[in-house]
């Protein structure tokens, strides 16, 4: 499917309601809908999950995929980091040849980037993966990749799927079977982990069935496109313990944010971080964390001269006091490239000076690396909601957030002296020859 209609949604798949220009924005919508209808989606999709009627579809990407070294340029898309190793996952691109559609990037397409070594490869996963898909949430426990919700052909999901990421070889299983209430089917939610527990919190999707805790907004909107059920923001904290394989709902106290997609959550400590998203016509610089042990929300103020309201950005811990806020899009449609750090205990905003203000992101993913950066994947660089063809990026931005390490400097001053230091190199332990080493190889691919 194409998916600038999932993105064209950050909550939806809408525009702002009520914005002058809402009905120019539809009829984008309604000529981006008729993208691809993905590579073989299971027949036993379930019910809940759009059908689309009689459109032609383009061909899957795996056809239009020339990328050799590096991968495709994408946005939507999910990245997560174990050992060293950062793993990129869906989202959609540009069709080449195809005016403004839109296609997802393969569902057996697994990229890997090592952080050492500045490496890209390709692997291809196997299992049961029904689709490919964008806006999904990625998170990383012990190995292990977990894969909740998302946009397809057919509209949002609810499924949940695990890739361990440690086994000789890449193999997606689909979690069945799990007791309690799930989520509802939606995309662009954030996550937040703790004592081998997932926390769902957000989203933009279809209206839960059953008796969930917390608030889901309809959008107006949402109802007026292909006879859709319709779809709205939520608020709604799930989680799912991994020991139990149960999903259950806490019971709030404080200061509830509203509902709201496309925000950015992070964990530090015992404490789940959100910040901004979308809500109706609005995007949000607001800031709350919930108490993952009692369960309580606190409000945190923003001062006027901190980071403005904005969706599709990133909020990545570095430390156990600092998060590292950067780019997304503005209620007024500017795609932005600003960086932040909010610092936990003081509950303070300083702007972070940087290199890549002329490289605006929004709808990225970005990973703290082992040596204090931040490693930013892909997303788009203009506005991804006009007439114009979106400017998907494959390009990794890398912030040194944090002061290097004495075994980076050192690491370092050994690849600079390399020629008289060489000798001495197998006197080293066998984990920092092996670092070393990687590191090497990336010396020598410069320029090349």
């Amino acid at each position: 499917m194409a998916e600038r209609m999932a993105e064209m949604e950050e909550d939806m798949g809408d525009l702002p309601p009520g914005e002058d220009d809402n009905d120019s924005d539809r009829d984008e919508d309604d000529r981006l809908f008729a993208w691809m209808v993905n590579d073989d989606m299971d027949e036993d999709e379930e019910d809940d999950e759009e059908e689309v009627e009689d459109e032609q579809p383009l061909d899957t990407e795996a056809s239009e995929s020339f990328e050799l070294d590096s991968p495709a340029e994408r946005s939507g898309h999910i990245a997560v980091v174990d050992r060293n190793i950062m793993y990129v996952w869906g989202g959609y691109k540009n069709a080449q040849n195809h005016g403004f559609f839109d296609l997802y990037l393969p569902r057996n397409e697994i990229w890997t980037y090592n952080m050492e070594s500045g490496v890209w490869a390709k692997h291809v996963a196997g299992g049961n993966l029904h689709t490919s898909m964008s806006g999904s949430c990625g998170v990383c426990v012990d190995g292990v990749l977990y894969l909740f919700g998302g946009h397809h052909a057919r509209g949002n999901t609810n499924r949940i799927y695990r890739l361990p990421l440690r086994a000789p070889s890449l193999v997606w299983e689909e979690m069945k079977d799990l007791k309690g209430l799930p989520p509802s089917c939606k995309d662009k939610l954030g996550c937040w982990v703790q004592k081998n527990r997932l926390i769902f919190f957000g989203g933009y999707g279809y209206a839960a069935q059953g008796a969930h805790q917390g608030t889901f907004e309809y959008d107006e909107s949402s109802s007026l496109v292909w006879d859709s059920p319709g779809r709205g923001w939520n608020n709604h904290i799930h989680i799912l313990d991994l020991e139990t394989s149960t999903w259950s709902q806490p019971i709030t106290t404080g200061n509830t944010p509203s509902p709201r997609a496309a925000h950015a959550c992070a964990t530090v400590g015992n404490r789940g971080y959100v910040f901004g998203g979308r809500y109706k016509n609005y995007r949000l610089n607001d800031l709350y964390y919930i108490d993952l042990d009692t369960w309580e929300w606190h409000e945190m103020s923003v001062p006027q001269q901190g980071p403005v309201g904005r969706s599709w950005h990133s909020f990545t811990p570095v430390s156990p006091d600092h998060i590292f806020l950067f780019g997304g899009f503005t209620t007024e449609r500017e795609t932005l490239s600003d960086a932040w750090l909010y610092y936990v205990s003081k509950n303070e905003w300083k702007p972070f000076k940087h290199s890549h203000t002329e490289r605006p992101r929004l709808w990225h993913t970005a990973c703290s690396g082992p040596d204090g950066e931040v490693f930013v994947f892909g997303g788009c660089a203009n506005n991804l909601l006009s007439h114009h063809r979106a400017a998907h990026s494959n390009e990794l931005l890398v912030f040194n957030v944090q002061p290097k390490s004495l075994v980076r400097f050192c690491m370092e001053a050994i690849l600079q002296h390399r020629d008289r230091l060489s000798s001495y190199w197998d006197c080293l332990p066998k984990h920092l020859l092996h670092s070393l080493k990687q590191r090497m190889a990336r010396v020598n691919t410069l320029g090349s």
